[in-house]
Parts: structure tokens; C-alpha cells; sequence
């Protein structure tokens, strides 16, 4: 079984415009898919740094004296960068969501498919799990979790049938979520409703959102002038950020205008939004819902 399959490989790394002596960053190691084909087309003097949370990760690592794996969230690309004595960088890769090895690893708990303990943590030391936040958040807090993370309109009664359970068991596995939730699963729907549920869970263990904005906004402080962010987002979420970042250089709000009335914003985008083949996602289904776009430091 392939670790991760890699999705718009090579369109992502041609959006980076490689040079050959540069200095680039793939902050989404995973099964190195991505890293393998930016060192195929790095010289000698280039030099690579890669960063993956997850230990499972590590038995990927490249044996290339050019390459640097960091097991560390991307939110702290900056720190860690300084820390191996690197304050620009010629490109940035990400590619967002959750590995084909984390869906695969029942254990793991990312997946509607198995039976498993509730877990979903991309960094398994992390403390909050998904045990935590079914079992311990308050109605409330499962609420908001489940509507802004997994657009459920129904989230108010499911956060309130959860807590209900959880009064008399604790929910352990996700045969027991799934119980607990069924009347809002029909069979025409209950994949993708677990889908939005599970999303949902998993985006607040590992704090994703605000991660992401953390490590979007210290981009163009480590891109050279020219530089290239190239970035695969997977649902809605994601991928509303970091288009927005890219236009305005912000979340919320509109940049300041100069004197001659333009936006003033650190990056422009190159090309449209790019998305799979037909043959990509007959090949690789998990990148049906891939959106790559690409951007470039003014």
C-alpha cells in the first residue's frame, strides 16, 4: 500500500518555477511524493526542508544531503526555518488535508470506513483527541464545531444528542458516534454526512483553521521577491482562506490603497485555479475535491 499517492504532482511543482540552486519548502511531507519530484529537479547547491507532525511520517525521509525533514506543524515554518539558519525561501508547497496512510491506518480514526477508537490526531502526542472533544466539550461548543467546521445544519440536535448519551457512556468508537447519530444519517446521504461530521471533529483536534492561518500570514515574510506558494486545498474552508489571502493578503476586511488608489498586497496569482483530470480521479479518488492555486511574491 502506497504511504500517500500524490495529487496534481506535477502541477504543483512546476507552479513553484524551480531554479536549480534555490531553497524550497514542502511543509506537507506525507509520503514525500511531492519532495521526491522537487529534488529531481534541484541542482547540487539546492536545497530542500520539509515538514511533516506526524511520526508516522518520518519512515519517509529522504536520504539526500540536500533534504531537511522537520517534524513540526507547518503553523511554526518560520521558527524552525531561523532555527536551520533559513530566512528566505525561493517557494512554498502545501498540500492540505489528510494523508491516504492516515485514511488507511484504522487506528488512526480519520476514516468513516472502520470501526475504531476516536482519535483523529495528525500529531499523536497532541493531547486533544477526538475522544476529548466528543466527550468533554459542552453542548455549545459541539455545536459550533459541527456547523462551522462541518457546514451541518443539523448541528444544534446532533451536539444535543451527543450530550445526551454521553450522560449515561461515554462515545468511544466511531460505531457508537455513528449509533448516537443515525437518525441524521440516511442511507442515501450517510456518506457524506459522516464525511461533514468526521471533517468537522478532525479540523478542531488538530486546530487546523487556525494553523493554517497562522502559516499563511508568515508567507510572504519568507518568500524571496518572485518566490512561489503553491497549495492544494480539499473542502471549502480551506480553500476560501487562502484564496483570500492571495487577493488581500488578509481574512477579513480590504487591504489599504497607495496614494494611486491600488490594493497594496504582498502576492499576485499566477494562472487560474487549476483541478485534477478526469484520469487523476479515476486513478486516485481522493483528489476529486483538489483545488491548486498558485501565487507569487510582488
Amino acid at each position: 500500500m502506497e504511504y500517500h499517492n500524490p495529487v496534481l504532482l506535477m502541477e504543483t511543482v512546476d507552479g513553484l518555477n524551480i531554479k536549480p540552486d534555490g531553497i524550497y519548502v514542502d511543509v506537507t511531507f506525507g509520503g514525500g511524493g511531492h519532495s521526491k519530484e522537487i529534488l529531481k529537479r534541484l541542482g547540487a547547491d539546492g536545497k530542500l526542508f520539509a515538514f511533516d507532525q506526524d511520526l508516522d511520517a518520518l519512515e519517509n525521509a529522504i536520504d539526500d544531503q540536500r533534504f531537511t525533514l522537520i517534524n513540526e506543524n507547518f503553523r511554526y515554518v518560520k521558527r524552525f526555518l531561523r532555527f536551520h539558519g533559513v530566512k528566505q525561501v525561493d517557494g512554498v508547497l502545501a498540500d492540505f488535508g489528510v494523508s491516504s496512510h492516515q485514511f488507511d491506518v484504522a487506528e488512526r480514526g480519520f476514516s468513516t470506513r472502520f470501526d475504531a477508537n476516536l482519535d483523529m490526531r495528525m500529531n499523536q502526542q497532541n493531547e486533544l483527541s477526538a475522544l476529548k472533544v466528543v466527550n468533554e466539550y459542552s453542548e455549545e461548543q459541539l455545536k459550533n464545531v459541527l456547523y462551522q467546521y462541518g457546514e451541518l445544519r443539523a448541528a444544534p440536535a446532533m451536539a444535543r444528542l451527543i450530550v445526551e448519551y454521553r450522560e449515561n457512556e461515554p462515545i468511544v468508537t466511531s460505531k457508537q458516534l455513528k449509533e448516537v447519530l443515525k437518525k441524521f444519517l440516511p442511507p442515501r446521504h450517510e456518506n457524506k454526512v459522516l464525511a461533514q461530521i468526521y471533517q468537522a471533529i478532525r479540523i478542531e483536534v488538530n486546530q487546523e483553521i487556525e494553523a493554517l492561518k497562522e502559516f499563511l500570514l508568515q508567507t510572504p515574510e519568507i518568500l524571496t521577491e518572485g518566490g512561489r506558494l503553491s497549495f492544494i486545498s480539499y473542502h471549502s474552508l480551506e480553500d476560501r482562506l487562502v484564496k483570500r489571502f492571495i487577493r488581500n493578503g488578509m481574512f477579513e476586511g480590504e487591504p489599504e490603497r497607495d496614494v494611486f488608489g491600488n490594493f497594496e498586497v504582498p502576492l499576485k496569482k499566477v494562472n487560474g485555479l487549476i483541478v485534477p483530470t478526469m484520469e487523476e480521479i479515476k486513478i486516485n479518488n481522493r483528489a476529486r475535491s483538489a483545488k491548486l492555486r498558485i501565487a507569487e511574491k510582488i
